[in-house]
């Protein structure tokens, strides 16, 4: 479904992305994890062509995207849908009308109003907004909303496209801890009724372990991590966010300074100590 071969993407003296190499297959269900900065959303943003790669390959459902004109991204992207991290819903508009706008890719011209829309696409809204969970509010202003409700309002719009593949760029970071739980089982719920292939960068160790099928952890643009959730520990996957080097006693002094009962933890802000000293955002 996906194929990212060496891809390279300097922004002027920046380089975000570095050699990087990744494949996801169908039906996977695969986690970005990684500091701020590190290149999860720029990874994310080559996979529907919003960024083109500097050097390297980037191929998705078969089409290599640097050589798409115009009009056959945009239809690429029809079957690539994107949930962002603050929604981005036209809070004016009914909840309904926000979920239709996922259907534009396949209309000819604007749609001003619910009506403007075919009567078969307002009855498939529904049905995504029933799924949600939001059926009772498709008439409700979207600014009338929670945020959970809001990014479920998001994951129906995306629904609307018919997608193949669905990325999500950080989609819980602006929520509670319940919502977020709730937001991240529902989209695991349609991923696996759907056979959605997914991509998801989040911040959130524990979640990201109990949630995706296979973790790919980035620091400074590299792909530092690459491997099956299922036996993998949390002190395995906080490697990403820094490689240091802890001795017993030193361990032993975070443990009392802090009063740490856990080697693991004492361990996990030895890297997060490293990472401020680095001028990286800590775990």
């Amino acid at each position: 479904m996906i194929r990212v071969e060496r891809v390279t993407k300097d922004f002027g003296s920046t380089v975000a992305l570095r050699d990087v190499d990744l494949e996801v297959g169908a039906g996977e269900v695969v986690v970005l994890l990684g500091l701020s900065g590190s290149g999860k959303s720029t990874l994310l943003r080559h996979l529907n062509g919003l960024e083109l790669a500097t050097s390297g390959r980037v191929t998705v459902l078969g089409e290599e995207l640097a050589r798409l004109r115009p009009g056959e991204l945009r239809g690429l992207r029809g079957r690539v849908a994107m949930i962002f991290q603050q929604f981005e819903l036209v809070p004016s508009l009914t909840v309904l009308e926000n979920v239709l706008t996922g259907a534009l890719a396949r209309l000819r011209g604007p749609r001003i109003g619910l009506f403007m829309y075919p009567k078969a696409l307002r009855l498939a809204g529904l049905g995504h907004l029933d799924r949600v969970g939001l059926l009772e509010k498709a008439y409700e202003r979207a600014d009338q909303l929670s945020g959970g409700q809001q990014q479920r309002v998001a994951i129906a719009r995306a629904l609307m496209q018919d997608p193949e593949i669905l990325l999500a760029d950080e989609p819980v970071a602006s929520l509670d801890p319940e919502s977020s739980d709730q937001v991240m089982a529902l989209i695991r719920e349609i991923a696996a009724a759907d056979g959605l292939t997914v991509v998801c960068s989040l911040h959130q160790v524990d979640l990201a372990l109990g949630w995706g099928d296979r973790i790919v952890g980035l620091r400074h643009g590299e792909v530092v991590l690459d491997t099956p959730t299922e036996g993998l520990s949390k002190t395995q996957v906080m490697e990403i966010y820094g490689r240091v080097t802890v001795s017993t006693t030193e361990l032993t002094a975070i443990e009392q300074e802090l009063g740490v009962a856990e080697p693991a933890a004492a361990r996990a802000v030895a890297i997060a100590i490293d990472a401020l000293q680095h001028g990286d955002e800590a775990p």
